[in-house]
């Protein structure tokens, strides 16, 4: 990764096509002193001209949408998967659903478009094609719905434009095939497309109109023209010229609408509310704003909402970005007029058009298919990433006087008291009446005290960040430290953190701190752990840890060891999160693993300990750096106890098994494969999927734990209940016979 110190953040909110362009720049040639932040709501981008093929079967859910994630971490980019809500134009502050606002010194916008859902019962009956990262879900239901009813179905599509037509033909496509190769009659369906206008294809030429309404006629497709829609509800649509349609569903493929965040926030926008830019992609009314794609209204040129127009623009807003970060002049661009537009029509079949020009045939689809998969590879086929996680850097560099780079050790080394009460002041911190001195009237040390008869029970651990975003790290760890609270059966009380920062300008290390917090806090308040102090200091990565304090009665206490012969081996979350990050280190992690995998060790182990309690847990560890197997082999420690785990009964994280299978492990992988001579695991075993898993590191993992037998089924109903629906039984105890091994692993 690059270690300049970060001088400038610049804020990339959505993952639209102009921006994966923008992201792919900044990685091939990153620019030092910058910190490239994307916020998305969507972290697997679909690419919109290639939807149609994805809705008529031509292309799989991975071949048409870019993961953000792997393209991120190539860029050097902290990826946060959130929604904005706002922006805090005076403070430079972008306000999100479910953290805290994130600081930005340039920002640039490509959030695409909403649904103009303005027909009452629109949003409740249709399903609108936008948001696109959206529709897909959506579009499974419906397609699964057609292939479960045995009756005549009248499905329409309300838009007449390209992208309506588009979508009709390629669900009539995709639906007769799946009925006909289930046996089922395909000509229970009928297709409706219903459009305000005179005819379909405003905007194009009357050649390309003439060829596409010749391939809705032959297909049967019942076109209603002049019919603008002013009511929908589950039957079907009322149009203004007093029209009744019926339909059993209703795509909705019309105009698109504006977000209303940027109008209120204060933005310069058109009367529809899309943000007005300049030729340079700047706001016309906030230089530090720059906008693209559907959000954006190109004031010289205006052009459609397509993603043809989106595409274009990320070229020039990248370099704009560049410029701008660099006191640059900005340079305007101009987009032509007229693009090229390739249509499908369901099968490998499509219209080119251009102006007055268009030209259709099977040649067109497969011109189209090139150009859409070339555009595909360009985001995911990406360069290796060198040792140290990135590409090298080039020499310019985004100037700061105000950062010495000949930093001081020892105590000279801590965060300035200004920027480390800033970052204390931006957080809510709740009391608790057994702390009687910590940070809310802070001293030399926390004091606190213990309730009577009880014992107390500390522990303590500290990691440097393994993702590029503080808030969700700040969690994790949090999470992570509390672990070995709850694997003992005490109460949590209170956490001392620890923090490194990477050397940057006093208000970026506090904005740094308090996004890092405040995602510890989140974890922390849940959990009601005061955070009651700790120590800051510089130096060349993000690092976290917590001194966590707990209490408990003795004969409350839980330990490794108590387990008895006949007791099931219960796991209470998935294995992988050490094969996921080796490969996000290395941009291999697609998001629906690595999201999954993060989701995991953000969820707190509280709620499985109180419950395992409830069933007469017998004894407990938690999952961590040394993996399932060294971990168990700490609990049958000191006992003239076995166990035997079988490996199809293992919970793991989708991915995990094939990029281990592909050589994708931890770096202390060798070190956890050393317990081998205490294990039966033998060359066929280890050649089962998910024997490595067993060895595996796991950051925040769950809770490994002894179960009286009898109790096992109402254990797991309740810890799935509970919010762990992965939780299982893994293996057994048993007395071990002399000279056997430990650990039994079964196939």
């Amino acid at each position: 990764m690059n270690q300049s110190p970060v001088h400038a953040d610049l804020v990339l909110l959505g993952g639209g096509h102009a921006h994966i362009e923008v992201i792919r720049r900044f990685g091939m040639s990153p620019l030092p002193g910058v910190r490239l932040t994307v916020i998305s709501r969507d972290i697997q981008t679909a690419y919109s001209g290639m939807l149609p093929g994805l809705v008529a079967g031509h292309y799989s859910f991975d071949e048409t949408h870019i993961d953000l994630a792997p393209l991120a971490r190539h860029a050097g980019a902290r990826l946060y998967h959130d929604e904005v809500i706002g922006l805090d134009l005076a403070n430079r502050r972008v306000l999100l659903r479910t953290r805290p606002p994130v600081a930005y010194d340039l920002l640039s916008i490509d959030t695409g478009s909403v649904p103009a859902l303005n027909a009452p019962g629109a949003a409740e009956h249709a399903i609108p094609v936008k948001p696109v990262g959206s529709f897909h879900p959506r579009w499974e239901r419906l397609r699964e719905r057609v292939l479960a009813e045995r009756r005549a179905l009248r499905l329409g599509v309300v838009g007449g434009g390209a992208g309506g037509v588009e979508l009709l033909m390629a669900m009539r496509h995709r639906l007769r095939h799946e009925l006909a190769r289930a046996g089922d009659d395909p000509n229970r369906l009928s297709f409706h497309l219903v459009t305000a206008g005179p005819d379909i294809l405003s905007g194009h030429g009357g050649r390309a109109r003439r060829l596409l309404r010749e391939a809705l006629d032959r297909a049967g497709v019942e076109v209603h023209v002049g019919c603008s829609v002013t009511a929908v509800d589950g039957t079907g649509v009322d149009t203004a010229n007093g029209a009744r349609i019926a339909l059993d569903a209703v795509l909705w493929v019309t105009q698109a609408a504006a977000p209303a965040w940027p109008a209120a926030a204060g933005l310069a926008t058109t009367h529809d509310g899309f943000i007005r830019v300049d030729d340079c992609l700047r706001s016309i009314s906030h230089h530090d704003v720059f906008a693209a794609g559907d959000v954006a209204h190109v004031d010289p040129h205006p052009r459609p909402k397509a993603g043809v127009y989106a595409v274009r623009q990320g070229p020039p807003l990248a370099d704009n970005l560049r410029h701008a970060l660099l006191g640059r002049r900005l340079e305007a661009f101009r987009l032509q007029r007229d693009a090229l537009s390739l249509i499908s029509t369901g099968g490998e079949y499509a219209v080119a058009s251009r102006g007055p020009f268009a030209t259709a045939g099977a040649w067109v689809w497969r011109w189209k298919n090139r150009i859409d998969r070339r555009f595909i590879e360009r985001y995911t086929a990406l360069p290796p990433m060198n040792a140290h996680g990135m590409l090298p850097a080039p020499p310019e560099t985004v100037s700061a006087p105000q950062v010495d780079l000949m930093r001081c050790g020892g105590c000279g080394a801590k965060l300035g008291a200004e920027a480390l009460h800033g970052a204390l002041d931006a957080l809510e911190l709740p009391s608790r009446a057994d702390v009687l001195i910590g940070l809310a009237a802070p001293d030399d040390a926390a004091v606190v005290a213990l309730p009577h008869g009880a014992l107390a029970v500390q522990s303590i651990d500290h990691f440097r960040s393994f993702i590029d975003d503080p808030w969700l790290f700040g969690r994790i760890a949090a999470n992570h430290c509390l672990g070995d609270l709850f694997a003992m059966g005490a109460v949590p009380q209170t956490a001392l953190a620890t923090v490194t920062l990477p050397y940057a300008n006093p208000g970026k290390m506090r904005e740094e701190l308090s996004l890092l917090l405040a995602g510890a806090l989140s974890l922390l308040n849940e959990e009601h752990t005061a955070l009651v102090g700790g120590h800051t200091g510089e130096g060349a990565e993000l690092a976290l840890g917590f001194a966590v304090n707990g209490y408990a009665r003795e004969d409350q206490l839980l330990r490794k060891g108590g387990a008895m012969p006949g007791d099931a081996l219960i796991l209470t979350k998935p294995l992988g999160t050490g094969v996921l990050l080796a490969a996000h280190m290395r941009a291999l992690a697609r998001w629906p693993s690595l999201g999954a995998a993060l989701a995991s060790m953000a969820q707190s182990n509280g709620d499985a300990a109180r419950c395992l309690r409830k069933h007469g847990v017998r004894a407990m560890t938690d999952v961590t750096g040394f993996g399932l197997a060294g971990h168990l082999l700490e609990m049958l420690r000191d006992s003239q106890l076995a166990a035997s785990i079988s490996l199809p009964s293992l919970p793991v994280f989708d991915g995990a098994v094939a990029l281990s299978r592909q050589g994708v492990l931890s770096s202390l992988q060798p070190d956890n494969l050393r317990v081998l001579g205490q294990t039966n695991g033998d060359a066929a075993l280890r050649a089962h999927p998910h024997f490595n898993l067993c060895f595996d590191p796991q950051t925040a993992g769950g809770l490994l734990c002894a179960v009286p037998a009898a109790r096992v089924s109402a254990c797991l109903a309740a810890l799935r209940d509970a919010g762990y629906p992965d939780a299982a039984q893994v293996g057994t105890f048993t007395e071990r016979e002399v000279g056997t091994a430990r650990l039994w692993f079964e196939a």
